[in-house]
């Protein structure tokens, strides 16, 4: 007997397009301290990086664009 996938109930979808895939965030100043070691070749490798939020952070569809600020906490519940 073949499985199939189970459907996740709590699946965020953008209100305007459908889409359940893509989305991205815009934070405003930031701060972004990277640390870096040279190489014997005289190239660099990031050694660690870390960044602080200072202003708001938004959220948006990754296929229409669309705001979606709204649903912030529920998303940044959802990371893992």
């Amino acid at each position: 007997m073949p499985f199939s996938k189970p459907k996740v109930a709590n699946r965020f979808k953008c209100p305007s397009c459908g889409n359940d895939k893509d989305f991205f965030e815009i934070t405003d100043d930031v701060i972004t301290t990277t640390h870096y070691v040279q190489n014997p070749d005289g190239s660099f490798t990031i050694e660690d990086r870390s960044s602080q939020s200072m202003g708001d952070v938004k959220l948006f569809c990754g296929n229409c664009d669309e705001d979606l600020t709204l649903f912030h906490q529920r998303f940044s519940e959802m990371i893992f």
